[in-house]
């Protein structure tokens, strides 16, 4: 509780990909919205890029919220790329 008695309630964060499926948006759009090449505005949806400051400021902006409303940092787990590439060994 803060300390007038009012309940604390943390600000809304959502990832790039589930912004665009609430606001039933393509990459596409996003990429033209925030004047991004789509090949970068790919790779920042998917957790593979994390945007510098003027991508995250346009990405925002194209979204109509607030930088801080969302979660920049990668979101793929690296060992599921190799897996994908490499399979699994056999003899682990």
């Amino acid at each position: 509780m803060g300390d007038n008695g009012t309940e604390f309630v943390a600000p809304r964060v959502s990832t790039v990909d589930v912004l665009l499926a609430e606001y039933e948006l393509t990459i596409e759009d996003l990429a033209e919205r925030a004047g991004l090449q789509v090949d970068r505005a790919t790779a920042i949806v998917m957790g593979r890029w994390t945007p510098a400051p003027a991508e995250r400021r346009c990405i925002a902006e194209a979204f109509g919220v607030e930088i801080e409303a969302v979660s920049w940092g990668h979101t793929m787990d690296p060992r599921n790329v190799r897996y994908r590439q490499f399979g699994m060994r056999e003899d682990f």
